[in-house]
């Protein structure tokens, strides 16, 4: 990474933070969810982090983008399984941190940094994933609290987190959506696993007359879509950081590939076929990581918002990881796709990346409109 590392978007403590995790990463020997348990490697993944010190850049107050952008990108090039550990704790913590009350904050966010907590964030719903207002799980309000009643599904961390991040709908109409912090022992919280294409923990959530009270609820009623979007906003760059890097151990390996591969009488780096696409993989992982870097550097700079410059990061570098990736493999032959390779492995963990936190298409959406708005 030290490629960009000397541009002005840093400070000494962020270099010092990719130094220090990049060495702890490759002296570590990261649990494979695909050979067990992911929910074992995960929570192992957890705890190394814990250690490291590494997870109180999810809960700083206050919350700095670039440690957090910065620290996703080593972990993903070095485990998936890492790299998720790290941003779920972020992601089901920043709705606490931007509208938790003073008591909530003080039980919950340390033990978030310790790892003692394992988050989850449990906003998808069957018929309701990039349209929000669709939510139909509800928080009947009572005379001691709510009573939750509903389903999530393709919930990361679902089966191993200790709390859950709940979004939910206390009235009708696109203002009546409430968050909640909800305990993963809560009498009628249950979890069904589900399977994604590159293990970790995922699952449906099931909220059956499930109690939560008044305290347990973050900001005003009413808050809770805001809240959502103000959250996946923030943590949309880190998601652009896992696809650089993704990529980049793509683009490193495949670099190794190519050196050594014989081919018609000379090394497959010679051909200027390969060349090229040498070439356009080295340009689109460069803009895809200036552009995430950007996000982050005007987020620590004190904007509030950025949904376009968000949406083209993270619409940007999640496609032109899939393409760096996919040219990878095409370098690397049929050993590139067989199970266990570095290449196959990469993927099938880049894939929803496309997906989740926002489509693709969903971004262009949010860039067009912005941009027309304006207009």
């Amino acid at each position: 990474m030290q490629d960009l590392l000397n541009l002005p978007f840093f400070t000494d403590a962020d270099r010092a933070l990719v130094r220090e995790l990049d060495a702890a990463a490759w002296a570590h020997i990261w649990l494979d969810p695909e050979k067990g348990d992911d929910g074992a490697a995960l929570l192992a993944a957890l705890h190394t982090l814990a250690e490291w010190g590494a997870l109180k850049h999810t809960v700083a107050e206050p919350w700095r983008q670039m440690p957090n952008v910065l620290a996703r990108e080593v972990l993903a090039y070095h485990s998936g399984i890492a790299d998720l550990a790290f941003v779920m704790q972020a992601l089901g913590s920043i709705a606490i941190g931007l509208m938790g009350n003073p008591e909530l904050k003080a039980a919950m966010l340390p033990k978030v940094a310790s790892g003692e907590a394992c988050m989850a964030f449990a906003l998808t719903e069957p018929d309701a994933g990039s349209d929000l207002a669709a939510l139909t799980t509800r928080a009947a309000k009572g005379p001691e609290g709510y009573r939750i009643t509903g389903l999530k599904h393709l919930i990361s961390n679902a089966g191993v987190a200790t709390h859950y991040t709940v979004f939910a709908r206390t009235s009708d109409g696109p203002r009546g959506i409430s968050a909640f912090v909800v305990p993963a022992d809560s009498a009628g919280l249950s979890v069904e696993k589900q399977r994604p294409i590159s293990p970790h923990p995922l699952g449906v959530v099931r909220f059956e007359n499930v109690a939560v009270s008044a305290d347990q609820r973050l900001g005003n009623e009413g808050d809770g879509l805001k809240l959502a979007l103000m959250t996946l906003e923030r943590c949309r760059p880190t998601v652009a950081a896992a696809a650089n890097g993704f990529a980049r151990r793509a683009f490193e390996e495949c670099i190794k590939h190519v050196r050594h591969r014989g081919m018609f009488g000379a090394m497959l780096a010679d051909q200027p076929i390969a060349q090229g696409l040498i070439a356009e993989m080295s340009a689109r992982l460069d803009s895809s990581r200036l552009l995430t870097y950007r996000t982050a550097w005007q987020f620590d700079q004190g904007a509030a918002r950025q949904p376009r410059e968000v949406a083209i990061a993270k619409w940007q570098a999640t496609e032109n990881a899939q393409w760096v990736i996919d040219k990878a493999m095409q370098l690397a032959g049929g050993v590139g796709v067989l199970h266990g390779s570095v290449f196959e492995r990469l993927y099938r963990e880049i894939r929803p990346l496309r997906i989740y936190e926002g489509a693709s298409e969903v971004q262009q959406l949010v860039i067009a409109r912005s941009l027309l708005e304006k207009r």
